[in-house]
């Protein structure tokens, strides 16, 4: 079987009893950094072996600790800290370990996304998580965009080195949103900041960021996005309007009629108007 055993994020004492149980009775520990989690696996009194698991062996170890699997041990995959699976490794190990058949199971705890969102006062219902944003150019500007006109609370996480960097590249993309920023969660040091974009970008200038951060960040409201729509079509003629559903492989009754529903209009009035220009 395959554990996916979720350690503190910070605080030890957010470890949960069959946590400990399951790490002490398991026959391995996929571990993201040994180095790292020999403290935790020390802090209470776990011998258990490990071995490396990370981002740049991951398709091969994972082969291997599936075969293990098939053998007959069990195996606890772990992170740095919080849940396995959320933005590191442990996603291909379970995609491999389902595949071949193996039990997988999750041993629930801490997680950052999840801890920052709830204690943000932001809209919960409905999210989306962003994890880190991606290095790529042509992905990041795909991300971006999405997040323009997403309206559900944008959950990210950020280095300190980055920080600035990604909160100026976020008010020039998303404009001045409401966000809370979360700090060194459940740690000593853990503190939480609300305001605006431009209020971090100063309070950070000012403040060298130190620690982890988690940034969560107020969606776009659906009014705003109409609008937006609005004025959009506002600056079409009827003709490119229509148009513009034709070039979608619409016929011209769809597309008359989706005009109509864009500008909050009758189809009628869409008929008589590309009459007129006849």
């Amino acid at each position: 079987m395959l554990y996916l055993c979720a350690t503190p994020i910070g605080n030890l004492e957010d470890i949960s009893m069959r946590a400990v149980r399951i790490l002490k009775e398991c026959d391995l520990i996929a571990a993201e950094d040994t180095r790292n989690s020999i403290k935790l696996l020390s802090h209470f009194d776990i011998h258990t072996p490990m071995t490396s698991y990370h981002e740049f062996n991951k398709v091969d170890k994972a082969r291997e600790l599936v075969s293990m699997m098939l053998e007959g041990k069990d195996i606890v995959c772990i992170t740095d800290a919080g849940t396995p699976g959320i933005s590191d490794p442990g996603e291909e190990l379970v995609r491999q370990a389902r595949e071949a058949g193996i039990t997988v199971t999750s041993v629930p705890g801490a997680c950052a996304c999840i801890t920052a969102l709830t204690m943000s006062g932001l809209p919960t219902r409905r999210f989306a998580f962003e994890a880190f944003l991606p290095t790529d150019k042509k992905e990041l500007r795909r991300v971006l965009d999405e997040m323009k006109t997403e309206t559900r609370t944008v959950v990210m996480y950020e280095a300190p080195h980055r920080l600035l960097k990604t909160l100026q590249l976020l008010l020039s993309e998303l404009g001045d949103r409401k966000m809370v920023i979360c700090k060194e969660l459940t740690k000593k040091h853990e503190n939480s900041y609300e305001g605006t974009i431009s209020s971090m970008i100063s309070r950070f200038t000012a403040e060298e960021p130190k620690g982890e951060y988690v940034l969560v960040i107020e969606g776009r409201s659906h009014d705003d996005i109409e609008q937006e729509e609005q004025a959009k079509w506002d600056t079409m003629s009827m003709e490119e309007h229509v148009q513009l559903y034709l070039d979608r492989g619409m016929d011209k009754k769809e597309a008359m009629k989706a005009v109509a529903t864009d500008r909050g209009i009758s189809k009628r009035d869409v008929y008589q108007a590309l009459l007129a220009t006849e």
